[in-house]
């Protein structure tokens, strides 16, 4: 690449989360409401769909890699929803427990959640400042 050649991000092709076994992922993800795009068991791999986005979570087998808890800090990934409030309800009912009380943002409110390998993903909404939502 010369001096004057230069790179661009265009985008976000997907997030990797490690995971020890990827039916029990799929499972997981499935009951927290995302979709499937594909699942490539050989492979070790399943993409997970967020809303109508092309780009989306890849769930990747780590064999030696056992349930843990999330470590703090730890990075997160965190999606759009409608409301965060309805969503820590919906999934406290399919038994997936936030890692804390949905907490108020400077846009609206968030809850996260970590799989049983410690990704932390968080549900956020901007039922505070709707125009700067996807919905607004």
């Amino acid at each position: 690449m010369s001096d004057e050649e230069s790179y661009e991000l265009l985008g976000f092709d997907n997030v990797l989360l490690p995971v020890g076994d990827l039916a029990e992922a799929v499972g997981f993800y499935e009951r927290a409401g995302f979709g499937v795009g594909f699942r490539f068991d050989e492979a070790g791999i399943a993409l997970l769909t967020a809303g109508k986005e092309t780009p989306g979570i890849l769930l990747r087998v780590e064999e030696a890699l056992g349930h843990r808890s999330p470590p703090w800090p730890s990075p997160r990934l965190w999606l759009e929803v409608p409301d965060a409030r309805v969503a820590a309800r919906r999934l406290s009912a399919v038994g997936i427990e936030p890692v804390d009380e949905v907490f108020q943002t400077a846009t609206g409110w968030t809850v996260e959640i970590a799989d049983p390998w410690g990704n932390v993903l968080g549900l956020t909404d901007y039922t505070r400042r709707p125009e700067l939502g996807r919905r607004g």
